[in-house]
């Protein structure tokens, strides 16, 4: 698709701003909540919770709801989030170990499921990798997408000094009066949902990527909290309307040529942030 005809057709044009609008409303999320989870070592649960979300999009598609697959995924993949950290903290299993044995039984779950779809390989290639064309983006999802993305953003505004207290020293919020355990469960069903949204155009293998990478990223620019999660959140936005219009122009993948470019931008951060430290040690030491 060249970019004269994508802003040359008015419809073409809306379907495009239509897929851009939830990428990076999507990234957006991902990248101020991938903060918090990366500092709080607890990163993979995108992880996880998108692998759950596959096999949930697979039970849809079998039972023939393909066209409210987002409303079919959403609880399920929100009570994995809660059963995700009770796990990890109720039982004898670690949080990664907790992690691994929903991802891989829904993986191995929905595989099998879709088996009975009568478009197996590519209802597959579509869930793990994100659909190569932005048409799959349908006007209820755009505004389902619109209303829970603002809901996870003030959420996340409203209870930013709480979520910053639990995720440095949750011990001394615990002492402050803070209830942590109900905070926990507001990030880990903020992210649910959340990944939950960014599926359909980024897939279940790739949508993880956009919580890690980031966070990741802004880590290795800024030093204060608040200062990552803004740098986090800028630099989401831009690799995806980056990655997305590569996408559209070489016909590619959104989910992949997205995490392309975070990788991209994080191997330069990274490379960076090396030789301004090392070019720091050896001031100090002449």
């Amino acid at each position: 698709m060249r970019f004269s005809d994508m802003f040359a057709s008015p419809l073409l044009m809306q379907i495009v701003l239509r897929a851009m609008v939830v990428g990076v409303l999507v990234s957006l999320c991902c990248a101020l909540l991938g903060v918090n989870l990366v500092l709080r070592r607890f990163s993979m649960i995108g992880d996880g919770l998108s692998h759950v979300g596959f096999g949930a999009i697979a039970l849809a598609a079998v039972c023939g709801l393909s066209q409210w697959e987002l409303e079919f995924t959403l609880p399920v993949v929100i009570v994995a989030a809660v059963l995700i950290l009770r796990m990890s903290e109720r039982s004898h299993t670690q949080g990664d170990a907790a992690i691994a044995l929903l991802a891989t039984g829904a993986v191995a779950v929905g595989s099998l499921l879709y088996n009975y779809s009568p478009q197996r390989n590519a209802d597959i290639c579509n869930s793990l990798f994100g659909s190569a064309s932005v048409l799959t983006l349908t006007d209820k999802d755009l505004i389902l997408s619109l209303v829970l993305s603002a809901v996870v953003l003030a959420l996340f505004v409203l209870c930013y000094h709480k979520l910053f207290a639990i995720t440095f020293d949750e011990v001394f919020a615990r002492a402050t009066g803070v209830h942590t355990q109900a905070y926990k469960t507001l990030l880990a069903i903020l992210t649910a949902v959340t990944i939950v949204l960014g599926m359909k155009l980024m897939g279940a293998i790739m949508i993880s990527g956009l919580v890690v990478f980031p966070a990741m990223s802004a880590m290795r620019l800024c030093k204060s909290f608040r200062g990552v999660v803004l740098c986090s959140g800028g630099l989401a936005v831009v690799c995806f309307v980056a990655g997305f219009f590569t996408a559209c122009r070489l016909s590619w993948q959104t989910g992949p040529t997205v995490i392309a470019v975070h990788t991209l931008v994080f191997v330069l951060v990274s490379a960076g942030s090396a030789l301004a430290a090392s070019r720091l040690l050896r001031r100090k030491k002449v």
